[in-house]
């Protein structure tokens, strides 16, 4: 059973939370394809992976230790990227107002934004000397054809082999990968979750790809659903700290949506 976790807002909609409740109910592994964090507003995060030679946010994290599985952030999460903010309307190499992108990890590997300001402690903890340097879109295009599409194809591949896999998108993106089946999907917002069929949801996916608002590569969930009805709605209970993070606490509150997703999937 595979199972597609999305975000209704492009803002803490609540997707770990949800995520992570919904592997505890399965005893599953949680999967976040692509994740990111900003160098100034996530800096705790930040400092606390550098500091370990490492780079992964506290979503992936928090997938990793709810997981029937000892997987590591970097396991789950093969596309990390690093952002800080960036004064000023231009939009930047990729397309990202107010924000710099300044490096990706890529599984194991790095490619650097050759434009960014690339923090000192990253230059210290990280093998960044000899990763390749992008100054174009289209040189960025070219890394990701090389780098992160091989990665994704086989975070893919280990996600088709498993029985259950809970999969969390990233910000309010519909489908983290092109080359993925699921059989329910979830869209998470403050209050609420929405439940929709797997296969109808990934076809509307295909059918907000060919619309009037076309001629981005990734679609957003507002896109989508526009073509889909759900088959369920289920409210969520606003949880205190101590609940929100205990996995097995959230799958106690939010038992009747994941009843009707589970219900969806079958």
């Amino acid at each position: 059973m595979k199972l597609l976790v999305a975000g209704g807002d492009r803002v803490d909609a609540g997707k770990t939370t949800f995520s992570t409740g919904l592997v505890a109910r399965l005893g599953s592994v949680g999967f976040k394809p692509r994740a990111g964090n900003d160098y100034w507003f996530d800096h705790d995060d930040y400092r606390r992976a550098i500091s370990e030679g490492r780079l992964y946010g506290k979503d992936a994290k928090r997938l990793a230790a709810a997981s029937d599985a000892d997987v590591r952030p970097e396991d789950i999460n093969p596309v990390h990227r690093l952002w800080r903010p960036s004064p000023g309307p231009d939009a930047g190499l990729v397309g990202a107002a107010h924000r710099q992108f300044v490096f990706d990890r890529v599984s194991e590997s790095f490619v650097v934004n050759a434009g960014a300001d690339v923090p000192e402690s990253a230059r210290e903890s990280l093998p960044l000397a000899d990763a390749p340097r992008v100054s174009t879109v289209d040189e960025l295009n070219e890394e990701t054809r090389r780098r992160h599409l091989p990665a994704f194809e086989a975070l893919a591949a280990r996600i088709d082999e498993r029985a259950d896999a809970v999969i969390e998108s990233y910000g309010d993106i519909a489908r983290p990968l092109q080359e993925l089946a699921v059989d329910a999907v979830a869209v998470v917002e403050p209050g609420r979750a929405r439940v929709y069929d797997g296969d109808r949801y990934l076809r509307a996916c295909d059918v907000a790809r060919r619309s009037a608002r076309d001629g981005r590569m990734e679609r957003r969930v507002e896109d989508v659903i526009e073509h889909v009805d759900p088959i369920a709605r289920v409210g969520l209970p606003a949880l205190a700290d101590e609940r929100r993070t205990d996995p097995d606490a959230v799958a106690d509150a939010y038992a009747d949506a994941y009843d009707e997703l589970l219900a969806a999937a079958e």
